[in-house]
Order: C-alpha cells, then structure tokens, then sequence
C-alpha cells in the first residue's frame, strides 16, 4: 500500500511539470480627445473659501491635456463578473496593500482610486479642514465618513464592484471622484498623457470594460484612426504573450 502511494504521488509529479506554464501578457492604450482640447471650467469655492479658494479648482470631470489631448482617468479593467482570472505571481506582494483616497487642496486625490477586494482602502484627509467621503457602493456597504483635518480611516470593501462608485464630500460639493473594488489586479486608469498598461494578464480572449465619466461608457470611438463602436464600452480584446498594444483611442463629448 505505501509503495502503491509513493508511486502514485511520482506520476502525479510528473503531470505537474509536464504542464505547460501560464503565459502572460500587457495591455497599452492610449486615449486621445477628438478634436479641439476643451478647458475645465473653474469652481465656484463656495465653502471654506479662506481655505479652498487659494488652489485655483477646476472641474476635473473631463481633463485633457492641452499639449497632447492625452485624456486623463478613463478607467479600463478586465470585466469577469462569474470568475477570477489566473493572478500573475508578481501581484501577490500587493494583494495586502493599503490603497489612499486623499482630500488634499479640497479635492480627492486621485480622481479614480482602484483597489483589490484583498486590500485596505485608507480615507485620508491632509487638509486643515474637515471633509468627508461619501461613497455610494452597488455590492459593498455605501459609507459616508467624516474625516477631520490631519486624520484617516481604513474601511475594507470585500465585494467586487460590476462598475466604479461614486464618491462625494457634501462639505464641498464641488469635490467628486471615483472607487472601483475589482477581485483581481487587472485594471488601470489612464494618467495626464492618456496612457495606461496592465501588466501580465494571463493570455487568452478577455473582455475589458472602458468607461469615462463624462462620457459613460467609451463606447462610439476612433481606434487608430478607424471609426468603431463597441456595445456598453465592453470589447473583447485578444491578450498575447509579451506586449499588446491596442494603439490611440480617440472619442469626444457627445455634441
């Protein structure tokens, strides 16, 4: 009987080697306004003016870069709702982190705060006023904080979330951004250039969701150069061994 065990145990080693190894690869996108940059629009500081009016506040729900129409914080994430993908090994020294969402210059930095289900998201206020930080959740319990000047609360939201939720401070109504509770690391927001990479997603046919918040679902596009449209902003890209760059997205504000 022991050999009998021994025996199994070597064959079941084998199979396990013989295993062809995961393959990984990164997504790179590049998101562009069409046409003329348009400016953000100033805030009207009609709370703790002595304070907040000294940033110069603009409304950040749409920003372009006026040097490259790089679009800034358009969110992209791989959209698996009855699954988790394969993990890459390299996420696992960041499964446990802790994630800031900051009230700095009475504004959330940053805009768009992503984070695993594993991980501690930290409501921090670095101000020398009060705020608070009302986010309104689909799958986790929706909170509304109050944050004093200097301090900082961790919450931890272990559902993953379908879309991004809002988040608010009703001190300073002009104050918005974003969460997005995702159960696996495969999700990124683009940076002031219009940018962004995911990096190692297992290789395979995987659908991605793209959304804006000025523009909802990034969905009626040009993609290098091609007019496209893609059904609730949910393409199904081809991830490849190695790099996979999708190339410029382009999409304006519908007129």
């Amino acid at each position: 009987m022991k050999r009998r065990s021994v025996i199994t145990l070597v064959l079941l080693a084998g199979l396990t080697t013989s295993l062809p190894a995961a393959e990984w690869g990164d997504l790179k996108v590049r998101f562009t306004y069409d046409g003329a940059a348009p400016k953000p629009k100033p805030i009207n500081v009609n709370k703790d003016a002595a304070f907040c009016g000294d940033f110069g506040l603009v409304d950040e729900e749409l920003i372009v870069n006026p040097q490259n129409g790089g679009i800034a914080n358009v969110i992209v994430y791989l959209y698996n709702r009855d699954s988790t993908p394969p993990i890459h090994p390299d996420y696992a020294k960041s499964a446990k982190d802790e994630v800031i969402l900051d009230n700095v210059k009475c504004r959330f930095e940053p805009r768009v705060a992503i984070l695993r289900t594993s991980q501690t998201l930290i409501l921090k206020n670095s101000d020398s006023v009060g705020h608070n930080t009302n986010y309104t959740c689909f799958s986790n319990a929706s909170d509304n904080v109050l944050i004093p000047a200097g301090a900082q609360i961790a919450k931890t939201l272990t559902e993953q979330e379908s879309r991004a939720a809002p988040v608010a401070c009703n001190i300073h109504p002009w104050m918005k951004g974003w969460i997005l509770v995702r159960d696996n690391p495969y999700a990124a927001v683009s940076n002031k250039d219009g940018e962004l990479i995911i990096k190692n997603i297992p290789a395979s046919k995987w659908t991605f969701q793209f959304y804006q918040e000025a523009v909802g679902y990034v969905a009626d596009i040009k993609l290098n150069g091609k007019p496209t449209s893609w059904k609730r902003g949910r393409p199904e890209l081809e991830i490849k061994p190695g790099k996979n760059d999708l190339g410029e997205i382009k999409f304006k504000l519908k007129d």
